[in-house]
């Protein structure tokens, strides 16, 4: 039996590299890695590219591979200093449907797309915990948001004009493992925890390598679909903070919305005003459908990720 064929974009990126590995270790799988950058370390056995995910050449790229799956998982998901609007969206919108199309046209057999839990949005009437029958409603001033809600949008017709192309889209939460560095893990490395009055800002984790699972599994699974990817569980901001042995400091959402406006402008922070909805009202994932259909069960809850990754952060400091 010939080795099934999987192009992986995004591929050295922090999930990307990690796929990449573990797709490498599996017999009967042929890797082929996409990304606009060099590798850190080519591993053997892996065909490499380099190219722009918005490139003409990503079409010749699948043509020459004739991949009979795609991972895709490149997207800007913390924005540089020189970023805009702009660019993020030619790179998650622009380059997904370029990349889709090189797939339809070139007979793909299956997509894995790396989704989020922000495509939901993050809006007050968000029950507590949302599944894969609620609606996509990402917010527009929160590019990440929008954008993955743009691709789900995509995505459904793409379902629907290229039936052949079978889909499997993980909306994943908060990934978390030993090595993270992102926006989230920075808000929990203040001195204090920064809340919201009247809001719990519950989060939901998932371990790195749980979601490198469930995307191999996708690979060969004989279920498609859309699945929610977190952990069990969820822990709101207070419980965080207990854990860090941190103080949890409450303002009130205006109070705090002016000074973040005003912190951004003077350029003292990241943060702007658009960021006290993604504290405020934060999706939380239920997982039942990754368990009981596609099969995947997450070996580690919400707290134990966040436990793990609390003492990796310990042992460095010390």
């Amino acid at each position: 039996m010939s080795a099934v064929r999987v192009l992986v974009t995004g591929s050295s990126g922090y999930l990307g590299s990690q796929v990449v590995a573990e797709l490498a270790r599996r017999a009967g799988i042929a890797t082929v890695a996409l990304d606009v950058r060099e590798p850190a370390q080519r591993l053997p056995g892996v065909a490499y590219e380099v190219a722009d995910i918005r490139a003409a050449e990503v079409d010749a790229i699948v043509a020459r591979h004739r991949p009979q799956v795609v991972v895709h998982l490149a997207s800007i998901v913390t924005p540089g200093k020189k970023s805009n609007r702009e660019f993020e969206y030619s790179v998650d919108v622009d380059g997904t449907r370029k990349l889709l199309d090189a797939c339809a046209r070139h007979n793909v057999k299956r997509v894995i797309v790396s989704s989020s839990g922000a495509a939901y949005g993050y809006h007050a009437d968000n029950p507590e915990w949302l599944t894969e029958n609620d609606p996509v409603r990402g917010n527009r001033s929160f590019a990440y948001s929008w954008h993955k809600h743009l691709v789900e949008e995509m995505l459904a017709d793409y379902r629907a004009s290229q039936p052949q192309l079978e889909q499997i889209v993980f909306r994943i939460g908060t990934i978390l493992g030993a090595s993270v560095h992102n926006q989230i893990t920075d808000l929990f490395e203040k001195p204090y925890l920064i809340a919201i009055r009247g809001s719990a800002s519950p989060f939901v984790f998932i371990h790195d390598q749980d979601v490198v699972g469930a995307i191999v599994q996708g690979v060969d699974s004989p279920v498609t679909g859309i699945f929610n990817v977190a952990g069990d569980g969820k822990l709101d901001i207070d419980e965080i903070a207990a854990c860090l042995g941190k103080r949890c400091v409450e303002f009130p959402a205006g109070l705090l919305q002016v000074a973040l406006w005003l912190l951004k402008k003077l350029g003292l922070t990241q943060y702007g005003p658009e960021q006290i909805d993604f504290l405020r009202y934060r999706p939380v994932l239920d997982n039942r459908r990754l368990k009981e259909e596609f099969g995947y069960v997450p070996k580690l809850t919400s707290a134990e990720v966040f436990e793990l990754w609390r003492n990796s952060r310990a042992g460095k400091a010390g």
